[in-house]
């Protein structure tokens, strides 16, 4: 597959008030991605990271743009993109294995087919053990492994994920991540990372998308040039988490202000 051309998106929300403006979301995205780089998206809250990852995977019709995978171009959702949210979205009355299989029977795979499937990547995301089990008899970081053992199934070439850590705890976080990045070396599938933790970002990632926001724009595109495995404590790591920081800091502090004059002038802005 070829590179992911993202091309003049913009968004406008339209609110259901006929009093209220609509907001626009994103505005100009332009970037490209490399076939099996890793790449992050961060920028302050409500920059539209979410709402671009839909839009990437087809889940959203942007109002202006287009999004290509090589020549073709998104129209919908597709086979050759999985997606993980941060909700793990496991339906609490099917087993673990009947989770990650459950794709695959909606598309009328053989029963046999999709359960050795199934059970190959459970394996890979460490749940061999787990296939019997609910999800409300599993961790946090559990689920979460289960969630991307079915976005995987399919065999995507893209895989979105949406601040899938950004619930568990500080210690499974780090553990999910050197897990992701061994699943990212095997498989080597094109990754699309939203976090809101620089640090993760970094420590993940090939390049780092930083976005501002009101509305949402691409402010910097930076490479991260560290050899894997990365250590945290490093200088070089700690220099680039502080760069990048300062840029979303700097961005935060601009668009509070910018609110701010919008409500005193009277445009009331949400």
């Amino acid at each position: 597959m070829e590179k992911i051309l993202i091309k003049d998106i913009g968004h406008v929300y339209k609110q259901q008030s006929k009093n209220k403006n609509p907001i626009k979301i994103l505005e100009g995205i332009n970037f490209e991605i490399d076939q099996g780089q890793f790449v992050s998206i961060v920028g302050p809250s409500g920059c539209g990271k979410s709402t671009l990852l839909h839009i990437i995977g087809g889940l959203i019709k942007p109002t202006s743009g287009r999004v290509f995978m090589g020549a073709n171009q998104v129209t919908g959702p597709g086979k050759d993109r999985g997606v993980v949210f941060q909700g793990y979205a496991l339906l609490p009355w099917r087993s673990v294995l009947s989770n990650v299989e459950l794709g695959l029977e909606i598309n009328k795979v053989p029963r046999k087919i999709r359960k050795e499937l199934a059970r190959e990547f459970l394996s890979l995301v460490g749940l061999s053990n787990f296939e019997k089990y609910y999800p409300s008899q599993l961790s946090g970081g559990m689920k979460q492994r289960a969630a991307i053992a079915r976005a995987l199934v399919y065999d995507p070439k893209i895989l979105l994920m949406d601040e899938p850590f950004s619930a568990l705890d500080a210690q499974t976080r780090e553990i999910l991540q050197t897990e992701l990045l061994g699943i990212w070396s095997k498989t080597k599938k094109t990754i699309i990372f939203i976090t809101h933790s620089v640090e993760e970002a970094v420590f993940l990632s090939d390049k780092v998308i930083v976005m501002g926001s009101h509305p949402g724009r691409i402010i910097r595109n930076i490479p991260i040039n560290l050899p894997y495995p990365r250590n945290r404590s490093l200088g070089e790591f700690q220099q680039i988490r502080e760069k990048i920081w300062e840029e979303i800091r700097d961005e935060a502090k601009l668009n509070t202000m910018s609110i701010i004059h919008e409500r005193y002038e009277g445009n009331e802005v949400t």
